[in-house]
């Protein structure tokens, strides 16, 4: 080999050593490629049974629910809403921008469909969150709320799920996470930093302020739909449900409004003391400190279960590539605990499953079905 070749070989080398560095320090790509591959090599079992020590001890998971009574649920659930919208009150006046019957070409050859009508929620900063309400020719009375996640880019994707309910007669609203799907990404100017473009959610703490909390983006605009769909509707029941992102929506959104009866989080959430795996550990909106000393995961999942004839189950995928996967639920089972305060408290069910049919972060079908079995059942 010619010196210009050994040469050429050696920058080569250090240049790929050097960005290597890079991505496990910085994160950039392909570092979720790479760390999602590993979680399929690597057995989850093998990977945790080398750091036990950094979860809690099962027996004391029941020490963090802070919650004694009914009255401390109230409370608790007062608190939340100050912290969102601090301590205006929850926004039951507030109403949307509704387009009534729209045409969207995506959903032209759904089966029962009557119309679709367009709802869109305006917040500060200019942010804005658009969902669709769609509403079967023949209908239950029943209407089932779905929330996408962080890999929601339009609600075409989620296509199979809203006729899914569609067949079976539910109405259907469905939404995506502010700065995802048709959902905007303001620029706004800061004092402070200058420009900056609200297109993740890692952003939302530059605009923390005394006047405005930015977790009330992942909050207000199911209120305010729903608040329209109170006045111009008259739904026996309202049912919520989510993947990943839209999982930790449904915890926390029914933990706050207890219209939802019945909720159905799918890859959501694990409590804080089981995110030390960084694949579990979330955006700004699922590990904000002052949130979660109000009330932490177990609360909440108390909370959204709690009350006449409301029922939280929470689904993860055994073999999840993404995050809060069953497998590593199972190394540490929470139902039982959740479960006990709930008996204690004489209202509300909370159930776990975990679906070992599939390997990857979505709703299985037979999620699904499931999901519209208790849904009838209960």
């Amino acid at each position: 080999m010619s010196k210009k070749s050994t040469l050429i070989v050696s920058l080569v080398i250090i240049a790929a050593f050097s960005y290597g560095i890079s991505v496990g320090h910085y994160k950039v790509f392909p570092y979720d490629l790479i760390e999602s591959t590993k979680s399929l090599v690597i057995k989850p079992q093998e990977r945790d049974a080398a750091r036990p020590q950094i979860y809690q001890d099962m027996a004391t998971v029941k020490d963090l629910i802070r919650i004694k009574n009914s009255d401390d649920i109230i409370q608790k659930r007062n608190k939340l809403i100050d912290y969102l919208w601090l301590g205006q009150g929850f926004p039951h006046d507030k109403m949307p921008k509704v387009e009534d019957n729209i045409k969207d070409s995506d959903f032209s050859d759904l089966k029962n469909l009557k119309q679709i009508n367009s709802i869109t929620t305006e917040m500060e900063y200019g942010m804005n969150s658009i969902s669709y309400l769609f509403l079967p020719e023949k209908s239950n009375n029943k209407l089932v709320i779905f929330h996408q996640g962080h890999e929601g880019q339009s609600f075409a994707q989620d296509k199979r799920i809203i006729q899914f309910f569609l067949e079976k007669n539910y109405s259907v609203l469905i939404f995506a996470m502010v700065t995802y799907g048709m959902n905007n990404e303001p620029v706004i100017d800061l004092p402070e930093f200058g420009k900056l473009r609200l297109n993740s959610h890692n952003h939302f703490k530059f605009i923390e302020s005394s006047t405005f909390h930015p977790m009330k983006y992942f909050i207000e605009p199911v209120v305010v739909a729903l608040n329209y769909v109170d006045l111009k509707f008259d739904f026996d029941s309202y049912y919520m449900i989510g993947l990943s992102g839209g999982g930790w929506t449904t915890v926390v959104y029914s933990a706050i409004d207890p219209r939802i009866t019945q909720s159905y989080s799918i890859a959501g959430s694990f409590p804080i003391w089981l995110r030390a795996d960084s694949r579990n550990f979330g955006d700004y909106e699922q590990n904000l400190p002052e949130f979660y000393r109000i009330a932490n995961y177990e609360e909440l999942y108390v909370m959204s279960s709690y009350g006449e004839n409301r029922h939280l189950v929470q689904f993860f995928n055994k073999f999840d590539p993404c995050c809060f996967s069953g497998d590593l639920y199972e190394q540490f089972p929470y139902e039982n605990t959740i479960k006990e305060k709930l008996n204690d408290l004489q209202k509300g069910r909370f159930d776990v499953y975990v679906d070992d049919t599939i390997h990857e972060h979505r709703i299985s079908d037979i999620t699904l079905t499931k999901i519209a079995d208790m849904m009838e059942n209960q």
